[in-house]
């Protein structure tokens, strides 16, 4: 029995408790089952078998969760699509060489359509030949050129959720075209816990899903986080379920944590790392107030060269489906993020390559974007370079408020903040009032393409 043979037996186990909660309806693992088991019979009279490459265009609902496992059984390769990315589509399915695609629509209906447009990828095509497995292709968001389409095994993907664990009832924020959404929406169903579905991803929206589901687990973004803390929405809400939040895909601002575990102050708070080359890690933060956070696990083998943190994992993705390969003889993979190591832990600082350099000295945006939050009226906060002749580079920020004020009444206050805490270089020269939707992605990250004038 292979792995996803295991994992849809184990659900089969799980009878009665309930599996998924989509528009305030609630289905048990019996009823998602058959979902699973439907589509099974449908997908042949889709024109969809073994090794054929099938997108998915929608959002978590009963019927788009239930095919994925549908899939995954009937060994296809799945690239699953969101609406945030749709002007990317197209590209996508070219470079995944889509076969079939089935779209959903907002009452969890659906359409397939035959495309015969797209050739086949060299790497898929060599998947199908010598591996008889399912396959994940995910992409990357393609800050610079072409977004790279990443190809995984569903067999190693799945290996890591065979140990039995905590089920939780979750919110799946992360989008399911994100390699750490999909990670959550398998852990949701292989521990027997329950899948919120939520039909939007703003602060109120996502507070009112924890409510009405009583979810235990949120799994966010610290851009969110941020965003929610804006918002107050927090106030209107009973969010006393929540027993678990979860952050990762950029680095957190010390001043957000904060603010965090003054809002949940029951809730644990943990550190999560991974990237969609090599999936997820287990994660241990130092405890719910720290930064400093443990990562590996089994399966995973990390190190430190020069600061910079390597990554090795028997589920690395099987390649990229229109880049050279990023590992090296032994497998190991260069992450680019520069860390300090205190012991067992290890502090992530930023990503090498948004690291500012003004005249020879090293600036990470997220330490001068923890000192700008902590200011009483800034919503978000942006740190980047910009090229100039005698220093290399100057530091600007881009900063989205909650209430109107002076740009020359803001600037001088928040120099004032950064001259007690900063060394001068760090310090901004230019602060720049914007709307705060400008700094943020359909997957709430952080957006810095762009910003750097160099």
């Amino acid at each position: 029995m292979n792995e996803i043979d295991t994992l849809l037996k184990r659900m089969e186990g799980f009878g009665s408790l309930p599996a998924i909660i989509w528009k305030n309806n609630q289905l048990n693992y019996i009823e998602f089952v058959d979902l699973i088991n439907d589509w099974e019979l449908k997908l042949p009279n889709l024109g969809v078998t073994r090794g054929t490459v099938c997108s998915v265009l929608g959002d978590f609902s009963p019927k788009c969760c239930a095919l994925f496992f549908a899939l995954m059984k009937a060994g296809s390769i799945v690239v699953p699509l969101t609406k945030s990315i749709v002007n990317e589509s197209e590209q996508f399915k070219r470079i995944a060489g889509v076969q079939i695609s089935i779209e959903f629509a907002d009452d969890d209906s659906f359409n397939s359509k035959v495309e015969d447009s797209y050739p086949d990828n060299f790497l898929i095509k060599e998947f199908r030949s010598t591996k008889n497995s399912s396959g994940l292709v995910v992409f990357s968001s393609g800050s610079t050129g072409e977004p790279k389409g990443i190809l995984h095994d569903f067999e190693c993907v799945i290996r890591k959720f065979i140990s039995q664990r905590k089920g939780w009832k979750s919110i799946l924020f992360l989008l399911m075209d994100h390699f750490g959404g999909f990670n959550t929406f398998i852990a949701a169903f292989a521990y027997g816990g329950v899948a919120v579905c939520v039909h939007d991803r703003d602060p109120s929206a996502i507070c009112e899903a924890i409510q009405s589901s009583r979810a235990t687990l949120l799994p966010t973004t610290p851009t969110f986080i941020n965003l929610l803390i804006a918002s107050r929405a927090f106030m209107s809400f009973d969010l006393s379920s929540i027993e678990l939040i979860t952050y990762g895909t950029e680095v957190m601002p010390e001043a957000t944590l904060n603010k965090l575990k003054t809002i949940f102050p029951n809730a644990s708070l943990k550190q999560t790392y991974g990237l969609s080359e090599v999936g997820v890690l287990r994660s241990k933060s130092e405890n719910d107030a720290s930064l400093w956070v443990k990562i590996g696990g089994d399966g995973f083998e990390v190190r430190i060269e020069n600061n910079i943190l390597w990554i090795k994992s028997e589920s690395n993705m099987v390649g990229y489906l229109n880049a050279p390969s990023p590992f090296d003889e032994g497998g190991w993979m260069c992450t680019g993020d520069q860390v300090e190591v205190n012991g067992d832990y290890m502090r992530i600082i930023g990503r090498k390559s948004e690291m500012i350099n003004v005249g020879g000295q090293k600036v990470f945006p997220a330490e001068i974007e923890t000192i700008l939050l902590e200011d009483e009226n800034v919503k978000e906060a942006t740190v980047y370079g910009v090229k100039n002749p005698l220093m290399g580079h100057v530091v600007h920020a881009n900063i989205a408020l909650l209430e109107e004020e002076s740009s020359e009444n803001l600037t001088i206050r928040l120099r004032k903040s950064c001259i007690l805490k900063l060394a001068k270089y760090k310090i901004p020269v230019k602060f720049n009032v914007v709307h705060g939707e400008s700094q943020r992605n359909e997957r709430f990250k952080k957006i810095r393409t762009g910003l750097d004038k160099s």
